[in-house]
């Protein structure tokens, strides 16, 4: 088969941005197919998508890719860690795809692969750097960026590089192509225009974030010109009618009813709870109206926002600490969200040469006959955020739209 090309993305939604790295990856590799492997409904900042799955595989499939794949959620919420491996162990299982491509702040990807293969193999004189930072009582994030940086006596150089948000998820990426001994290529590709997290819009690129923001507060003029007119048009639609998301806060009664419904060994058992965080997050629970209070209440010089929101997924969602151990040592199931004509090809061959690869176009099928009770545990896990997602919606917030929305289909 030609080569096949392979991107993960949270599409929240689909840009300008998006659609120039698949431009410049399918040119790079010389790949004729491509495939998508996005985030659901709950994405991996502990967050919510501004649409749902469906609508991010639709607007992938019109620019270009031939397969959308759903990454399972408990890695779509994990850290950057698992987030990269669960996905890397989807992309592999295809035995398909040549080239594996990410977003990055820098044209030298051996940058990056120097930092992954330090991570990866763990040296003993970073491990005590490490060990040292910690002690300090700063977050895991960045006490690892510190150690980074002395073991590598080169901070201007190194904290260009471990200051993006994309250059530490293409870092994760790298190392998870290492643990995996995968035989996928990896091309990064640099990204344009305005910063991860800016929230200006000043010409045909702009970021994820700023286009949230302007789409949620209706003004779609200003995006016009930061999005593929056919995803405007179906974000323009998808907000008009009420099916979209604004955060995680549209949650937060939830979130509050099941952390207080919750013992405070029940809250310890949630992935990413250490050394006593569960008396702080069930003291805020008992004591906070909103999801701002509780923030201000939790969150510390140890642990991040991002931590914390995802803690409050695990919650929402009802993940264990037993769950996340199940994700990194099963191999996950393949779910198809979307497909081109050409697509169907690539699936085809997926299923032709792997026989006994799980792979799920109707969950009610797979539900009916699958005797793996982890892969079951997981997919489970998906319906029912799908379930809760929908939750957050002006209309029509159905339930079981996993077993009621059709595959996706293009072309």
């Amino acid at each position: 088969m030609d080569n096949v090309l392979a991107i993960i993305g949270e599409y929240n939604p689909f840009h300008n941005g998006h659609l120039y790295q698949l431009s410049e990856a399918k040119r790079l590799s010389n790949s004729e197919y491509a495939i998508a492997l996005i985030t659901g409904n709950f994405v991996q900042r502990g967050n919510v998508s501004i649409v749902d799955k469906w609508t991010k595989a639709k607007m992938a499939l019109l620019n270009g890719f031939d397969l959308v794949l759903e990454l399972p959620c408990i890695y779509s919420i994990s850290s950057a860690e698992n987030f990269a491996l669960g996905s890397i162990k989807v992309l592999n299982s295809l035995n398909i795809i040549d080239t594996i491509s990410f977003g990055c702040e820098t044209d030298d990807i051996s940058v990056l692969k120097e930092f992954a293969d330090i991570l990866c193999d763990q040296p003993e004189e970073f491990k005590s750097l490490l060990a040292h930072e910690l002690s300090k009582g700063i977050s895991f994030p960045k006490a690892r960026e510190n150690a980074l940086l002395m073991f590598l006596n080169n901070i201007r150089k190194s904290a260009n590089v471990l200051s993006s948000p994309n250059n530490i998820l293409a870092i994760e990426y790298l190392k998870a192509l290492k643990m995996t001994n995968s035989q996928m290529t990896a091309i990064g590709v640099k990204r344009v225009g305005e910063g991860y997290h800016s929230e200006n819009i000043t010409g045909d690129f702009a970021s994820a974030t700023a286009i949230r923001k302007y789409a949620l507060e209706r003004n779609f003029y200003a995006i016009d010109k930061a999005m593929p007119k056919v995803c405007y048009d179906i974000l323009e639609e998808a907000i008009k009618k009420g099916h979209y998301v604004k955060d995680i806060e549209c949650y937060e009664k939830e979130i509050m009813f099941v952390l207080r419904n919750m013992t405070v060994a029940q809250i310890a058992n949630l992935p990413d709870v250490s050394e006593g965080l569960e008396n702080a997050i069930k003291n805020a629970a008992n004591s906070c109206n909103n999801l701002t209070e509780f923030m201000n209440m939790v969150k510390s010089k140890r642990y991040t926002q991002t931590r914390i929101q995802r803690i409050l997924l695990y919650a929402l969602l009802g993940f264990t600490k037993e769950d996340m151990e199940t994700s990194k040592k099963v191999d996950p199931y393949i779910r198809v969200l979307g497909c081109s004509s050409r697509g169907q090809t690539l699936l085809s061959e997926i299923c032709r040469t792997n026989k006994k690869l799980p792979v799920i176009t109707s969950v009610k099928n797979f539900t009916t006959t699958c005797r793996n009770k982890k892969l079951l545990m997981m997919l489970e896990k998906d319906i029912q955020a799908t379930n809760i997602y929908t939750l957050g919606y002006e209309y029509d917030s159905y339930s079981n739209l996993d077993y009621t929305t059709k595959m996706i289909t293009y072309g």
